[in-house]
């Protein structure tokens, strides 16, 4: 079946995303997004982002062909809210369900050499290196001082962390939806597994790991 109508949504930053997007060829036309900047309420918000943007977009559930999904990295909280979601809504509808890399969703839409950071706490980013659209390195979690800007000519990503590179800054600042849908590789089916990229080990420890 083609795949025309896609939802896509992030969790993997403070912003809450979720948009409709249609694939028209090789272009991505945003035809509705909701996008609230809530570092605390990704799963509170996120159902209703995506139903307020299905009904800008004047369709229903039933229109979508497929869902994408930003899987980080980022927070664990808050990317398990967008991948667990994404993955019941490909579950109820019977359609298939993209992961992508969600500084891929950012870095994709930028023209020569940038890098990308996003908030990763602990006074660290989470960072790739583009090159007109395409990865070049990362992803990656460093303290600021520690990252490479390498080549890189602009910064995009989390606004606060951009101002830490001698850098002039470009948009997107977040996720878009047009962007993570332009970041599926190969709009196979079935697709890959959903994989969350989180970059660190996780605080909580075993028991017998901490004797």
């Amino acid at each position: 079946m083609p795949i025309n109508t896609v939802l896509a949504i992030d969790t993997a930053t403070p912003a809450v995303t979720a948009g409709v997007v249609r694939k028209d060829g090789g272009q991505c036309v945003t035809l509705a997004q909701r996008v609230i900047v809530d570092a605390r309420a990704h799963a509170e918000r996120l159902t209703p982002n995506v139903l307020s943007a299905l009904a800008d977009a004047a369709l229903s559930m039933a229109d979508l062909d497929a869902v994408v999904v930003g899987c980080g990295p980022g927070p664990f909280t808050g990317l398990r809210a967008g991948m667990a979601t994404a993955a019941a809504y490909g579950h109820a509808l019977g359609i298939p369900v993209y992961g992508v890399c969600s500084l891929d969703a950012i870095g994709g839409q930028t023209a020569g050499d940038t890098l990308v950071v996003t908030d990763a706490r602990r006074r660290e980013v989470y960072w790739a290196r583009y090159r007109d659209g395409v990865r070049a390195a990362g992803p990656a979690v460093n303290a600021p001082a520690d990252v490479d800007p390498g080549p890189a000519r602009t910064v995009a990503g989390s606004p606060q962390h951009a101002a830490l590179f001698d850098l002039p800054r470009c948009e997107p600042v977040y996720p878009t939806p047009a962007g993570l849908v332009a970041a599926v590789n190969e709009w196979s089916d079935p697709p890959p597994p959903l994989v969350a990229l989180y970059l660190r080990r996780p605080d909580a420890k075993p028991l017998a790991a901490r004797t």
